[in-house]
């Protein structure tokens, strides 16, 4: 297990800091297998997650797709109790981990008309930011996973009652949206990857 987390570690970097010291198909093996070895982590033990490791993971959100480039995603990064039982509910796994990313969305999007480069900026809803969120968020738990941590994507949007706490809770702007909430730590137990393979869910063409 310590190998396969130092090949991810190893996949990671080479992903983030642009490494081109391995052969490209040990790489490539290593992101895969990364990929198949991430699961959701509940249980966290007391060791502290590094100011240095929670930036690598909001790197690592950030290189995500995004449409037309707007990167609407922001993250609060939780490490105070008392926020985070305010966040938490009935969400004991909030309560336990070292740190907690709450993802958000900028749902505005402010440009100018591409037909006037130089004319009056207008505002208009951002329809692919929960998109670019989710995406981010894949990223953040891949990148969890690769470093050795534990991480687990617990659902806000499109809930009401998690939103308006999370909203209220982190002050967050008229425009800025609260997307999910991902506990982060070094994992307290030995949670296994699920096989989701399922053919029967594959169409080629056409339904």
């Amino acid at each position: 297990m310590r190998i396969a987390r130092l090949i991810g570690i190893m996949a990671l970097g080479a992903a983030l800091l642009g490494c081109k010291g391995a052969p490209a198909a040990d790489l490539s093996q290593a992101v895969l297998d990364n990929i198949f070895a991430r699961k959701s982590v509940r249980t966290y033990t007391e060791e502290a997650v590094s100011d240095a490791q929670v930036e690598t993971l909001l790197r690592a959100a950030m290189a995500a797709p995004t449409g037309i480039n707007l990167q609407p995603w922001r993250f609060v990064v939780v490490t105070d109790q008392a926020v985070k039982e305010a966040l938490a509910g009935r969400n004991r796994m909030i309560l336990s981990a070292p740190v907690v990313i709450v993802v958000c969305g900028d749902t505005v999007w402010n440009h100018r008309p591409f037909n006037e480069p130089d004319g009056e900026e207008i505002s208009e809803p951002n329809r692919n930011w929960t998109a670019d969120c989710a995406a981010a968020t894949e990223n953040l738990l891949l990148a969890a996973e690769a470093m050795g941590l534990g991480a687990v994507w617990t659902a806000c949007y499109p809930y009401e009652e998690r939103m308006s706490v999370t909203i209220e809770t982190l002050g967050l702007p008229e425009n800025v949206l609260p997307y999910c909430i991902v506990p982060v730590g070094h994992p307290g137990g030995d949670e296994q990857p699920k096989d989701k393979w399922k053919p029967e869910n594959i169409h080629y063409n056409r339904w």
